[in-house]
């Protein structure tokens, strides 16, 4: 190590990261990786003035050799994102990297921990097995909609470690869905892998150490396979035709490196065996999974994955596998975000018998599958149902799930207790329907767990506040992302859809940023999204793409502004950079769809927008060319400023240009001088988009405010939008001087209204603002009761109410300001940001309004100590408010010389990192 001096130096850097925020990945997507790390949380340490970065190719070369790169001492504040720039690294290669910095003072910190990062099979050439299944003796079986049944295929070889083991890895995958094993053991906790992607461009891959599960001498590997999104019931039924002579195939390759040097390497090939005559009968995404525990695969006490299972003794059930090469069209690519696994264990709430079922309430609409527990007796098939909602007899609400039966089944091949838990399914439920047990056994609530599953990812951020139907709207939103972050952003977890649509996931992403560590999780799906663009430059509303070449404005927008959400949320460049030529070409469809300068293309409207009088009331009142020319200006103006970003200057000229001709296109046809709409009718959406938008010239706005209230108050001040409207309402309201107005509209709890499911106990957002109604039961059109796109709403509440949000990409510059409101006495939020923990709490009472801030190292933080004529009613008389105008009272961190030091509130003010209380008083103490 250094010979650095120990007496002065400073805390080292913590939380080393690489890219997306991976910490020390095994089996990585990328050999040009960025990094970051965050400062402690020090007094000593207020900003970062340099920094040095050192890799190597093992951690004895650190910090004094570095093999592979030297930063040399950098000066910058920059601690996230940082771009590798030494060596060319290659497939499979191990790669450690240290860190320091210096503070404001220019005094250097020690070295940080040794951090590192093991890149995965990058290319295809790097696979030297084949894609294997196995050899079908006849066609599969067809359901009733005459799609194939793929049952279960259990694949396995032996083979002989005869050396003393280094290291081992397996880098797998599978067209379909797998489970893998050595010498009986599960490799690694993931579920549904390898994952959704558009398995005709790009197929993902997983590496696992494996080191510790290879013995001396005899070894097998064993891989389970289903259908899952690849070769499975998926998607709308007129496109299932595609998927009429695809099979679900696996691949794999063990690499083991012996202690001298030698390797071995067990691929998938011919050699290998399979069955189809293990338990798994059925696994279907929509239909569920079906365990026959009479088909078990054992031999002398050894299971199939096991080297001691002979399968002479069974030889009617191995059959040989059929073997194909590697696609060179078809990338394999290792994993590019985090895999999905169980996140969480809820138990039920509480069980009711109905006949000879068992209904139970897990008092959570939630996403996964159920693991039991209970007796059965030989011979019966237990079968669970699952539904979010139950009727008013008490039996399962099911109307909602179109085809899909999400139903399983477990059959008993002796009498006792059953420990079962599905494998290739999940299912969208609050109430899991019970039958087919030992019924001379009472039923528990311990019969039921449910798994719920996601994507691996930490929860960032945390909202509270005094008010419980407010805490439980932001308890319903985390829930909603949870439900439908399970490898894709989806529409719904629940019915025969379960896709990637893309408005859903516009109106739904910033609120996503703040909630969860979702960048890893946008950025592979936007690679995504560029896979399936089209060759004339549109995007699909659906990604990975089930629906054929549909194009729609408010929809595939979303290829344009969730990169610009990502990027001014973490601070990242690079999606900005993977993007742009696709945001570009987005653009240029866009433009192909004008005609004089308005929008023609396709829309849906605002979708579910209540109380539309259209033909098709689930399209909203909006007017489409309305809509489709706004978004189109949208994209201008996000591509202008990419440009920018990436500083491409002639770029963001023109784009910029393009923006300000198309807005004054979009007011010359939508709105007259007194800012009313000129074509088709008026509505609250109408007027979000332009003012939100930023399409009005200053004139037609003013008036246009007006306009905008009026439709409020002719739907008796309620909110009447759909997905597109509805995510604009309270940063527009706020635009507009009437943040008032947004407060009444947060808090109201009458149909339409955030709060309105709330009041009918709803545990997760809804597809429809009435989804389901005490008096009335469910929507006629039965709607999914786990669909985000409303929890939008959560951005303003993160931003504005709790009052943190970044004044530049990454929170580097933060703005404290939140709105202090007499609807709660309290509200805050802590947000793990880039850079370390930012909190926002503020607390009112009759005598004073206190705030509590916490700003990491290396933050700027602007505050905004809320205006008084939010407490007037609260703090007292017109006289004693006057009061209040003086001084702000600092305790904990010194502002100048002493911690008491008053600073005026008349205007924003800047502290640097540290922790906070600022008191508003009567008596100013």
């Amino acid at each position: 190590m250094s010979n650095d001096r120990l007496t002065s130096k400073l805390v080292q850097p913590k939380q080393l990261l690489i890219s997306e925020g991976f910490t020390a990945p095994v089996g990585f997507y990328d050999a040009q990786p960025t990094f970051s790390w965050k400062l402690p949380a020090d007094a000593t340490v207020k900003s970062q003035s340099r920094y040095r970065i050192v890799v190597a190719t093992s951690p004895e070369l650190l910090p004094d050799n570095p093999d592979l790169w030297d930063s040399n001492v950098i000066n910058s504040s920059a601690t996230n994102f940082i771009p590798y720039q030494g060596l060319e690294l290659s497939s499979r290669q191990h790669v450690f990297w240290q860190v320091k910095y210096w503070n404001e003072e220019s005094i250097d910190s020690h070295w940080s921990e040794p951090a590192s990062f093991e890149l995965g099979l990058l290319s295809n050439n790097d696979w030297s097995g084949k894609w294997i299944e196995i050899e079908q003796s006849g066609p599969p079986l067809r359901d009733s909609f005459d799609t194939p049944i793929h049952i279960p295929q259990y694949l396995r070889t032996t083979f002989t470690a005869d050396k003393s083991i280094k290291s081992a890895r397996l880098y797998i995958t599978a067209k379909g869905l797998f489970e893998s094993f050595i010498n009986g053991n599960r490799v690694g906790t993931d579920v549904l892998t390898p994952g959704y992607t558009p398995y005709h461009k790009r197929i993902e891959t997983l590496t696992y150490d494996v080191t510790k599960l290879i013995a001396s001498g005899e070894n097998a590997i064993g891989i389970t396979l289903a259908e899952g999104w690849y070769a499975g019931r998926f998607g709308p039924k007129r496109h299932w035709h595609k998927k009429q002579h695809v099979t679900p195939k696996a691949l794999a390759q063990l690499e083991i490196e012996y202690v001298d040097g030698t390797r071995k390497v067990v691929v998938t090939n011919n050699s290998w065996q399979a069955t189809q005559e293990g338990p798994l009968r059925r696994s279907s995404l929509y239909d569920g999974e079906i365990f026959d525990a009479n088909f078990l695969l054992e031999s002398d006490n050894a299971s199939w994955n096991e080297p001691q299972y002979e399968t002479e003794n069974a030889s009617a059930k191995w059959r040989s596998v059929r073997s194909s090469h590697i696609e060179s069209d078809v990338l394999l690519e290792p994993k590019r975000h985090f895999t999905s696994k169980n996140k969480q264990f809820l138990t039920p709430v509480s069980l009711q018998r109905i006949d000879d079922k068992i209904i139970f309430d897990l008092g959570q609409n939630m996403v996964g599958v159920t693991r039991v527990n209970l007796p059965m007796t030989k011979g019966e098939t237990l079968r669970l149902r699952f539904a979010e909602g139950i009727n008013s007899d008490g039996s399962l609400y099911t109307k909602n799930l179109g085809s899909a039966a999400q139903e399983d089944s477990y059959i008993a091949a002796k009498s006792g207790v059953v420990d079962w838990q599905p494998q290739f399914t999940f299912h969208g439920f609050r109430f899991v329907e019970v039958s087919g047990f030992d019924e001379k056994e009472a039923p528990q609530l311990d019969w039921i767990t449910g798994i719920v599953q996601y994507t691996d990812f930490e929860l960032t951020g945390q909202f509270t506040s005094s008010d419980p139907k407010l805490n439980q709207l932001q308890s319903n939103i985390e829930w909603g992302l949870k439900g439908n972050f399970l490898d894709i952003p989806t529409d719904c977890p629940q019915r025969s859809e379960r896709l990637g649509w893309t408005g859903d996931a516009l109106a739904f992403a910033p609120t996503s940023l703040f909630i969860a560590d979702s960048h890893a999780f946008w950025s592979a799906w936007l690679q995504s999204i560029r896979e399936e663009q089209f060759e004339d430059h549109g995007i699909p509303v659906v990604v990975p793409n089930e629906v054929g070449e549909i194009v729609q404005a408010g929809w595939s927008d979303a290829a344009v502004t969730i990169p610009w959400d990502v990027y001014w949320r973490t601070g990242d460049e690079r999606v900005l950079r993977e993007n742009y030529a696709m945001m570009k070409r987005w653009i240029l469809y866009h433009q192909g769809e004008l005609e004089n300068g308005i929008s023609k293309m396709s829309t849906v409207g605002d979708w579910l927008q209540p109380y539309s009088t259209r033909k098709d009331s689930r399209r909203g009142e909006t007017d489409h060319g309305l809509i489709s020319t706004a978004f189109y200006a949208r994209s201008l103006d996000i591509v202008a400023r990419t440009a920018t970003v990436l500083k491409e200057s002639e770029d963001a000229t023109y784009y910029a240009a393009l923006f300000e001709e198309a807005k004054a296109n979009f007011q010359e046809a939508f709105f007259d001088q007194q800012g009313n709409i000129k074509q088709g009718q008026p509505t609250q959406t109408s007027y979000l988009l332009a003012i939100g938008f930023e399409l009005l010239s200053d004139e037609v706005l003013d008036a246009a405010k007006a306009h905008l209230m009026e439709q409020f108050e002719i739907a008796g001040g309620h909110l009447r939008t759909g997905f597109l409207g509805t995510p604009l309402i309270a940063p527009v309201l706020e635009k507009i001087g009437r943040q008032d107005f947004a407060l009444a509209l947060l808090f109201k709890d009458s149909y339409p209204s955030w709060l309105f499911p709330v009041s009918q106990g709803a545990t997760t957002m809804w597809e429809r603002w009435d989804g389901y109604t005490h008096d009335k039961g469910y929507v006629k059109k039965a709607g999914s009761l786990n669909h985000y796109a409303y929890g939008a709403i959560g951005q303003w509440m993160y931003d504005r109410l709790a009052g943190i949000s970044p004044l530049s990409a990454g929170y580097k510059k933060v703005r404290i300001a939140p709105i202090v409101t007499t609807h709660l006495s309290h509200a805050g939020a802590t947000y793990q940001s880039p850079h370390g923990e930012i909190k926002s709490y503020w607390f009112l009472s009759q005598d004073e309004l206190r705030m509590e801030i916490t700003i990491p190292p290396n933050v700027t933080a602007s505050i905004e100590v809320p205006s008084v004529v939010h407490v007037k009613k609260i703090v007292g008389t017109a006289s004693e408010i006057k009061k209040l105008n003086g001084v702000v009272m600092v305790n904990g961190s010194a502002l100048n010389a002493e911690p008491t030091n008053g600073v005026q509130i008349s205007q924003p003010f800047e502290l640097p990192s540290g922790h906070y209380v600022i008191r508003v008083s009567e008596n100013n103490e």
